[in-house]
């Protein structure tokens, strides 16, 4: 794309065509991985040639790099919103609960998020450093400040971020094996369940 293309405010089509682009990326690589996942793939997915593709990107990495910059925007949200101000046991459960619900609306961006944890970050390793270690720990210091105040059983503030993580993502990282084994219709029961279970470990 020329620098006078680019300077230029993208078009209605242009817009629409970057959407379709990123959509069909999000579908291919949360099914397939990010080393699995080609451009073929995704123009295929998007309804568009592969050289319109490199029209808008330079290539699949930019495209996932693209994915994973918005990606982290909405998976720090939760966490940026839990509130010092509030009560705490509430706040953490209100958080558990955004989390189940993430991963029941945004399945493909989790599994999107975890192929690339798995492959040991390559990609997103800027944003883990510059913005979910300082989010993480401002909310490890409130949470052990709660604590400290007893207004929160003994806990440790960084395993039960961690416990949360893993029990609320697992329906959308191992969702085909939920699916076997649970039924697709799970989310009301996970709700029920992690709320007493984060409420009974929290609770003074």
């Amino acid at each position: 794309m020329n620098i006078e293309a680019a300077s230029k405010k993208p078009s209605r089509i242009q817009l629409r065509n970057r959407k379709l682009i990123l959509e069909a990326a999000l579908d291919v690589f949360s099914k397939h991985g990010y080393r699995g996942a080609t451009l073929d793939q995704i123009a295929e997915a998007s309804g568009l040639s592969k050289p319109n593709i490199l029209y808008y990107f330079d290539g699949k990495e930019a495209i996932h790099i693209s994915l994973l910059g918005q990606l982290m925007d909405k998976w720090l949200a939760p966490m940026a919103q839990i509130d010092p101000a509030g009560e705490p046991l509430e706040e953490i459960l209100r958080y558990v609960h955004r989390k189940i619900e993430m991963s029941f609306e945004y399945p493909r961006e989790s599994r999107l998020f975890a192929n690339e944890i798995l492959q040991g970050a390559p990609r997103i390793g800027p944003h883990l450093e510059a913005d979910l270690k300082p989010l993480v720990e401002r909310t490890v210091t409130l949470i052990q400040g709660w604590v400290d105040a007893g207004r929160l059983a003994q806990v440790d503030p960084m395993q039960l971020i961690f416990s949360i993580w893993a029990t609320t993502q697992h329906y959308a990282d191992f969702d085909a094996q939920v699916q076997v084994l649970a039924g697709a219709d799970v989310r009301a029961e996970a709700e029920v369940f992690l709320d007493a279970m984060f409420r009974r470990l929290l609770t003074v």
